[in-house]
């Protein structure tokens, strides 16, 4: 019975997360799960806050603690909260004032935080290591501390376990055995934005198609999903079938911007129903190629917590010999241009590198998907003194392409990111699952890897951060060409 295996901080942090992904982690199939490189990211964030919190290396387990060394990592505690047994392994314990059965010493727990403020799952979770340290080193634990960022930018926040937290834990894991002791899982989260981040998500995925769920509509989300749910409609085909008429008048008590999402909500449900695109917008999507010669594909890799844009990447293409456009095949072979932005040689030398590039080809529009590249150009362009008139060139250049399907189009997809729009379209990665993340965690390795075989004494890492981005950039061309094909197919 699930009662009598212990539970544990992982599954209590999973639960916190999605009741689902807890039962999925206890008695899911292995077999199912994807591997995420936003784990993987984590812990070597949570490495580099350690290491700038303890320069030294931690020592281990039981003895270390005897000893009193400052800190102790591997050191499993078990224990009971609620009548119930319960393991946690904490990550790093910190010597603080005090005594305990080790001597005149005692410990607290340490937390590597990711995001910008301290949730409910930290603190919960928090509070379990500190229960347990108490019982183990029988010595209360007050607070524990929790950490944010690295280096010079390490953050440090001392978390009180007292109050109402208690509390919360043991209702917390009350109600994780109960849902651990179902037959089968805990329906589909309301809002599965997150979702991405779950390495249960394909097999959530899978669920949430077969059962018509409606997060699988662009353009509802957990509040919106309430809505409808609470006048009958709870499928996706039921969102098709409905009347826009009746279900704006319908959505009109939550407010007009409900009641005016209607139609664009039956619209949006009935493409993805029958899986066939439908023009929103006649007008031509990309006018601007109409006369170009040619066309730049930008498309950037970033670390958002460093705010570090470290890759930039172009494909240069021009049209072919008939004045025609190539096709995603043949815009394979066209020239690739990685800019590395590399910290060491500053931000004046990559302007500069981006300025050649975009001068050399004065009349060819920049396509790029979603708003971060023009972002980042335009904030690095301020940040290197550019003048006004320049940067509004710059501007006029950019089309993001995201921006022009979903004014022209309604896609019989989940989503309208690049993934979800270009797969549709029939285009493949070469590097099968791969993602942003995965690709930041290739960067981080390689810029702080050393000598080693996963950093700088080595180049496959590099190499695949390329040929990720590569792609990423002929999926944009692959969207922009479904395009102009809608719009013009007798001139390509």
């Amino acid at each position: 019975m699930p009662s009598q295996i212990p539970l544990n901080d992982r599954l209590l942090r999973s639960w916190l997360r999605c009741k689902r992904r807890a039962w999925l982690d206890r008695f899911g199939d292995p077999d199912q799960r994807l591997w995420t490189a936003h784990r993987e990211l984590q812990l070597d964030e949570q490495r580099r806050s350690f290491s700038t919190l303890f320069p030294s290396k931690p020592e281990h387990g039981e003895a270390a603690a005897a000893a009193g060394a400052p800190a102790v990592v591997g050191l499993r505690l078990r224990g009971q909260v609620a009548a119930m047994p319960v393991e946690a392994h904490p990550p790093l314990l910190q010597r603080v004032k005090g005594s305990s059965r080790w001597g005149e010493h005692a410990y607290r727990p340490v937390m590597f935080r990711q995001g910008r403020r301290t949730t409910r799952e930290h603190r919960v979770v928090l509070a379990l290591w500190g229960r347990l340290l108490g019982v183990e080193q029988q010595a209360p634990v007050a607070n524990g501390l929790v950490l944010a960022g690295a280096g010079r930018g390490l953050e440090k926040e001392t978390l009180n376990l007292t109050g109402s937290l208690p509390r919360q834990l043991e209702e917390a894991l009350e109600r994780l055995a109960g849902d651990l002791a179902r037959s089968s899982p805990p329906p589909l989260v309301a809002d599965r934005k997150k979702c991405v981040l779950c390495s249960w998500r394909g097999a959530c995925d899978q669920v949430a198609a077969a059962e018509g769920h409606l997060s699988e509509v662009s353009g509802i989300g957990a509040k919106r999903r309430d809505m409808l749910l609470d006048l009958g409609i709870n499928r996706l085909e039921h969102l098709a079938a409905a009347a826009p008429e009746q279900l704006g008048e319908a959505l009109l008590v939550h407010g007009e911007q409900h009641a005016e999402m209607a139609e664009q909500l039956v619209t949006q449900a009935l493409v993805q129903r029958d899986g066939v695109p439908l023009r929103r917008d006649p007008g031509t999507a990309l006018p601007e190629l109409a006369s170009a010669p040619g066309v730049l594909i930008y498309d950037i890799e970033s670390d958002p917590d460093a705010r570090d844009d470290f890759l930039h990447g172009f494909v240069r293409l021009p049209r072919d010999g008939d004045g025609g456009w190539p096709s995603v095949a043949e815009a394979a072979a066209a020239p690739y241009h990685p800019l590395l932005a590399l910290q060491e040689h500053g931000e004046a030398r990559l302007w500069q590198r981006l300025q050649r590039l975009l001068a050399a080809y004065p009349d060819w529009p920049v396509l790029h998907y979603g708003e971060t590249e023009l972002l980042a150009l335009v904030r690095l362009a301020q940040r290197q003194g550019a003048k006004e008139r320049q940067i509004a060139a710059l501007r006029s250049r950019m089309i993001d392409l995201h921006l022009r399907v979903r004014r022209h189009w309604w896609m019989p997809t989940n989503s309208y990111g690049l993934k979800a729009t270009a797969s549709w379209l029939g285009f493949r990665w070469r590097q099968q699952g791969v993602d942003g993340a995965r690709a930041l965690l290739w960067w981080r390795r390689w810029r702080l890897g050393g000598d080693g075989p996963e950093g700088r004494g080595s180049r496959q890492n590099l190499r695949r951060i390329f040929r990720y981005n590569h792609d990423d950039a002929l999926a944009t061309w692959a969207v922009a060409r479904w395009l102009l094909e809608q719009d013009e197919p007798a001139e390509l």
